[in-house]
């Protein structure tokens, strides 16, 4: 049985920063569930990394870098920071060019040898703020 942290230590440096999808079927549930930071949900794999490649549209050299990872088993817990360069519309603000960084939290179940749900809350208030989308200059 994999160690639930390999799991998510892989979830975030292969499919979210390398963006190696060819990972994706052998760590994920077929009905994975997942809801991001920026409040997004989708089931299955195929709408997760078509989520993945959205971020990744909006956000160039979009990265997930792990601050924390608690894990047993069956559950892993991350405190994480997200950053990238915003070069297409986010959270409905057009492209600024600005480097943006927002923190979140992830929390992972794991069955079967596989990550059968991830529920991530990011700071999207934040991001906005960064983004201009409050009025706030960065």
């Amino acid at each position: 049985m994999p160690d639930s942290s390999k799991l998510v230590e892989c979830f975030y440096g292969d499919i979210w920063n390398r963006r190696d999808y060819d990972v994706a079927d052998d760590m994920l549930a077929a009905d994975f569930r997942f809801r991001g930071s920026l409040g997004d949900k989708t089931v299955g794999v195929p709408a997760f990394l078509a989520y993945v490649d959205s971020v990744h549209a909006a956000l160039d050299n979009y990265r997930c870098t792990i601050e924390e990872l608690v894990a047993d088993q069956r559950r892993a817990s991350a405190r994480l920071m997200f950053s990238g360069r915003h070069r297409a519309p986010l959270l409905g603000v057009p492209a600024t060019g600005r480097d943006v960084s927002w923190a979140g939290a992830a929390f992972f179940t794991v069955a079967q040898d596989r990550i059968q749900s991830a529920w991530v809350l990011g700071d999207v208030v934040g991001l906005k703020r960064q983004l201009g989308a409050a009025g706030d200059a960065p």
